[in-house]
């Protein structure tokens, strides 16, 4: 193959320790959510996700990844309706746990109160509900809702989040996620179809992008592989346009790709409307207090500079980064240079959210809440990656408040 062949994109930083990171986030879920400008100038919350199939039996049997951000744009506009701290709610309490919401009319989902801990400070925030994965899948309707009131954050579940959209009447977008699987055109299928159906039931005005494969390339990180990969991909991507043109929607819906940072291919950023990155300073061997640094030059050095040299110029997000609070055996503790720990997770937050605030980087932070599946499945500091614990309670950490871009 080459010096110019589709995995030239990816040649530029074959590091060992991003080769790691990407091993190590294969099963990660991307999501995001920031404010935009509508056509009447107004914002509304826009949502990315890239994930895995989910099933959510009472609305969907075989779902697909979609999630929801925090941003902090127009603070004078709320992300939902929201009751009065001047009108207390029916109740009459007006307090919150760190994490939770107060819901100021149990048969309206739409009228809650936000936690004061929390600001709307992230450009965007991973986030997997729990009971998302097959086999073991089961979330349900109330659980996306009242994650929607707490952060607001929401499903993997195109229809459930539409649907919690509908109800909790958050000003919202999603990115709805396609997780292809190698040599599998009945998952893509399936998948492909329930967007189709969302988007038919709901309509396209909460849809912002699709993005079709999650860490499709990783699994041929091979460079004499790559070409291999990426023409499995990309016709999948071609139908996916090829779906949405048959819809005669009255918007454009981009669809996009989301692979690990040093992954990407040539000729599948080629053929999308924007890529999403996942960047974990833990898995390159930093500390803490080098983290920041270390994603932002490698997002720019390693993804942004050579998507804009491509002739559709993909826009880059950073899909996932962020700082991990504790490892469940002693060995993963440290990695080399910096430790899982509150400190770090803190230190990690001062030095990065609002920096790539100021300069303008899109990126969803890594992750919402402490996931035990990852914990039994992966062990180490897999499943400790929240801002907030498994129960919802916000950890010991001070959240940056600062404008998102």
């Amino acid at each position: 193959m080459s010096d110019n062949s589709t995995h030239d994109y990816e040649a530029a930083s074959k590091s060992m320790e991003v080769q790691e990171a990407a091993r190590r986030r294969r099963s990660k879920r991307i999501v995001s959510l920031h404010l935009v400008p509508d056509h009447l100038g107004n914002s509304s919350l826009r949502i990315e996700v890239i994930g895995s199939i989910i099933v959510l039996a009472v609305l969907i049997a075989v779902a697909v990844a979609v999630g929801v951000t925090v941003s902090n744009k127009n603070k004078n506009k709320n992300l939902s309706k929201e009751a009065s701290p001047s009108s207390p709610n029916p109740s009459g309490d007006t307090t919150s746990t760190p994490g939770n919401s107060t819901n100021g009319n149990s048969n309206d989902p739409s009228v809650f109160t936000k936690d004061p801990n929390l600001h709307k400070s992230f450009y965007g925030m991973a986030y997997t509900p729990e009971g998302s994965l097959m086999p073991n899948c089961g979330n349900s309707l109330t659980s996306v809702i009242k994650d929607i009131q707490a952060a607001p954050i929401s499903t993997h579940d195109a229809r459930s989040l539409l649907e919690a959209i509908k109800q909790t009447k958050v000003d919202m977008e999603v990115y709805v996620g396609n997780y292809v699987l190698p040599d599998d055109d009945a998952s893509y299928t399936r998948q492909r179809d329930a967007i189709k159906d969302a988007i038919q039931t709901y309509g396209e005005d909460h849809i912002a992008g699709i993005t079709v494969g999650n860490e499709f390339m990783l699994k041929y990180e091979d460079e004499q592989l790559a070409f291999v990969g990426a023409a499995k991909l990309i016709p999948y991507i071609k139908d996916t346009r090829d779906m949405l043109a048959s819809l005669s929607l009255s918007k454009n819906i981009p669809v996009g790709n989301s692979d690990a940072g040093s992954y990407f291919n040539t000729e599948v950023l080629s053929a999308v409307d924007y890529g999403l990155s996942n960047v974990h300073a833990w898995f390159a061997h930093v500390t803490a207090e080098d983290a920041a640094g270390w994603v932002t030059t490698f997002f720019e050095d390693t993804n942004v500079k050579p998507a804009a040299l491509l002739p559709n110029n993909p826009k880059m997000y950073i899909a996932e980064t962020g700082w991990p609070t504790k490892s469940s055996d002693a060995a993963s503790e440290s990695n080399g240079a910096g430790t899982a720990s509150i400190a770090g997770l803190q230190t990690f937050l001062d030095n990065f959210v609002c920096q790539a605030n100021t300069n303008n980087i899109p990126y969803f932070y890594f992750e919402f809440f402490d996931e035990k599946w990852k914990d039994i499945q992966f062990g180490g500091v897999e499943g400790w990656w929240g801002l907030f614990n498994a129960d919802r309670t916000l950890k010991d950490i001070k959240i940056p408040n600062c404008a998102s871009p």
